[in-house]
């Protein structure tokens, strides 16, 4: 594992979990794409990155990412490419996709790749466990 990309993606975990634009600012470019799991259209910029996140909080208010591990690939020049494994974690207290809040708590996990351009996420392809989730809330039976 390379300590740069470590070091990065920490970096953005402490984002994710905090929603902090100046840390935010630093990470993503102003050009970045988000594609989004359900959604039509990719999200665009931190603004986009940040209405992933308010639409996370808005059913999890205490969601947090813990990073378990990632695969980076370094280009050169603060170009990498990085594939990442996160434990979301967190207690459904508000509207989720049409569900209301249950009070259940969650433990999904993610997958998402990452292109990194000149120290900055560019793009990013989020995979997370929504049937997995969804079942934790009691919105999908369980097989």
């Amino acid at each position: 594992m390379s300590a740069i990309a470590d070091a990065f993606m920490r970096r953005f975990v402490e984002f994710i979990n905090t929603a902090d634009e100046t840390l935010g600012n630093a990470l993503i470019a102003s050009e970045a794409i988000f594609h989004v799991p359900n959604q039509r259209e990719p999200m665009h910029g931190l603004g986009g990155y940040l209405a992933i996140i308010g639409m996370m909080r808005s059913g999890f208010p205490d969601i947090q990412w813990a990073l378990e591990e990632i695969i980076a690939e370094e280009l050169g020049a603060g170009d990498m490419r990085i594939a990442a494994r996160f434990t979301m974690r967190g207690t459904h207290q508000g509207d989720f996709f049409g569900i209301p809040a249950t009070g259940r708590s969650i433990a999904v996990q993610a997958v998402n790749f990452y292109r990194v351009s000149n120290g900055k996420i560019v793009e990013e392809r989020g995979q997370p466990d929504l049937l997995g989730l969804m079942q934790q809330i009691g919105a999908a039976p369980v097989s």
